[in-house]
């Protein structure tokens, strides 16, 4: 892949790892889409078994020092570390349990929820629209590099993702919700999705239509609890319920 390397845009079909650690992760998880890593005058060289330098010279990585390239690329000052990556296809597992996002817009809160999907075991996202990048750097970074474990497939609707994936229990995150999420039972023997909606608008009432409704109770001092900290607390609950 030769090019001249240029702030991201969506319709690129590379992206960047910004920071050490999700560059780290890159590598280790998809190797394959490593096109060259970055590394800033400032990076620490001193040898050691862990250092950029070393992990690229065992997988046959380029690495090149380029200061001007980083004062165009990076958004943060304390960045010493870029990695290059063709973007990937993904598709996730039919028969695994899902987190679906329905038009998400916020990139930094879509990397979280990922970040925290991969530390509870649910591995497979499903993404409702086309407006979030999930290669989008901010992406990336927010999720600490958890992306690259990740399977991911985005839909035009949600009647596409019911029909593509098969017999399962659907549980749409709603203020609306029938139930409260401590009564909720989850079958241990059947995958299940858990949906949430925009940050702002949320899910439309269509969502009640669809399988068990949830509800996250909390006090009526706030509207809504943020899309994060929401799908924060029904990916641990389902986690633990599904065990």
């Amino acid at each position: 892949m030769d090019f001249k390397l240029k702030s991201y845009k969506k319709d690129f079909d590379y992206s960047y790892t910004f920071g050490a650690f999700p560059t780290m992760e890159l590598i280790n998880f998809k190797p394959e889409a490593v096109v060259k890593v970055l590394v800033s005058s400032n990076y620490d060289k001193k040898s050691s078994e862990d250092s950029i330098y070393s992990v690229c010279n065992d997988k046959n990585i380029e690495v090149e020092e380029n200061d001007k390239l980083f004062n165009k690329l990076s958004p943060k000052e304390n960045c010493y570390v870029i990695g290059v990556l063709k973007k990937f296809n993904s598709q996730i597992d039919k028969n695994k349990s899902h987190v679906v996002l329905v038009n998400p817009s916020n990139m930094g809160n879509i990397g979280t929820i990922i970040r925290t999907m991969i530390g509870f075991g649910i591995n497979d996202l499903a993404v409702i629209g086309h407006g979030a990048d999930l290669f989008n750097p901010k992406v990336i970074r927010a999720s600490m590099g958890a992306i690259f474990k990740l399977k991911f497939t985005h839909y035009d609707c949600f009647e596409d993702y019911i029909n593509e994936n098969g017999q399962r229990s659907v549980y749409p995150f709603m203020l609306k919700g029938a139930v409260t999420l401590d009564s909720v039972k989850v079958e241990k023997d059947k995958p299940f999705s858990i949906v949430f909606g925009n940050e702002a608008t949320g899910l439309s009432d269509d969502f009640l239509n669809y399988g068990t409704s949830v509800l996250i109770p909390h006090h009526k001092t706030i509207d809504s609890l943020n899309l994060t900290i929401a799908a924060g607390i029904a990916i641990y609950e389902f986690s633990l319920k599904s065990k």
